[in-house]
């Protein structure tokens, strides 16, 4: 019989599990806040993107008396999101050095039937973003607009001219 019998130290395999479950919770929770951060951040880069556009649109309106006529195209008048924003009669009058893409993949949205005013639109991830318009606790969105970003295409945050309401040619209802 052996008189000095060796002690075995380690960990057991159910303390072994706790840890990995406890570090498993700590990663969730890690990557739950993480990825709403990034909506915030997207929200707030289209909220500020809609405002430099609109800023771009009223020097374009000082300067040629309208605001560019809705094309159908993917962007204001003749060109699209990513380009540089010119007077198409005059290339080198240059309102914006590029006219913002959706940060999400995405798409905004503008607006102009007769060039007195403006509508611009963008689909904000953040559903409890305070600017979005409510009814309950669904989130209203504008008919008419196509935000294409993942499933939904329709737009829930909108900015316009001075002179008229996001709503004004596309009115808010609940999806």
């Amino acid at each position: 019989m052996n008189m000095f019998k060796k002690k075995l130290t380690g960990f057991t395999m159910i303390e072994l599990l706790i840890v990995m479950v406890i570090l498993a919770l700590l990663l969730v929770i890690g990557l739950g806040s993480f990825t709403s951060s990034q909506r915030k951040s997207r929200d707030s880069a289209r909220k500020t993107d809609l405002q430099n556009i609109a800023r771009a649109l009223e020097l374009y309106y000082n300067d040629k008396g309208s605001y560019p006529i809705y094309t159908g195209k993917n962007g204001i008048g003749t060109q699209d999101w990513g380009e540089p924003f010119v007077d198409p009669a005059n290339p080198s009058t240059l309102y914006m050095n590029l006219l913002p893409e959706d940060p999400g993949g995405g798409t905004y949205y503008y607006t102009s039937q007769d060039g007195t005013n403006f509508e611009l639109y963008a689909n904000l991830e953040n559903e409890n973003d305070g600017d979005l318009n409510k009814s309950g606790s669904d989130i209203m969105v504008y008919t008419g607009t196509d935000c294409a970003i993942n499933t939904i295409s329709t737009c829930n945050y909108g900015i316009a001219s001075t002179n008229i309401d996001p709503s004004f040619g596309h009115a808010l209802t609940v999806e």
